[in-house]
């Protein structure tokens, strides 16, 4: 699987370390940086890693910063990319089989490195179930999506 990886610069170690995990997963890791600890905003990685999502050059993304939570909703202003904020290996992989999640983000300042490789092992080997449930709730969102007032006039 291709996976686009991003951070700003409190995700930035953080970063190196689920890169070369996800290679070594035997996914192909394409680095949309930040690519040194010098502060920079969360938002412009949040976009770089959804538009490789969006634009198929990636099936899906792993997005780190601070907290977690300034890129998670940053990403989710991206419509189609369905990010989420994880730090546990539950929401990690139910997010996809349940509700199709495309982006997952973690917070560099809130777990360590083993759980988010934890995390973002779940989060690639999960797959999304496609039932008629999910999908129903899938087809909402996309509804909210397409019906957002602040993408109108």
């Amino acid at each position: 699987m291709r996976i686009a990886i991003g951070s700003d610069h409190a995700g930035f170690e953080l970063k190196g370390m689920l890169a070369a995990f996800i290679r070594e997963m035997g996914h192909e890791v394409t680095d949309v940086g930040t690519h040194d600890t010098q502060p920079v905003d969360y938002p412009d990685f949040a976009k770089a890693v959804g538009m490789a999502v969006l634009e198929g050059q990636a099936e899906r993304g792993v997005l780190i910063c601070g907290s977690g939570v300034g890129a998670s909703v940053a990403a989710n202003k991206l419509v189609g990319i369905r990010a989420g904020l994880c730090h546990d290996t539950y929401s990690a992989h139910q997010g996809v089989e349940h509700d199709d999640m495309n982006v997952v983000v973690v917070g560099s300042r809130v777990i360590g490195v083993e759980l988010a490789k934890e995390l973002v092992g779940a989060f690639l080997r999960a797959k999304f179930t496609g039932e008629e449930r999910h999908m129903r709730r899938l087809n909402k969102v996309r509804a909210l999506e397409a019906h957002s007032p602040s993408l109108q006039g």
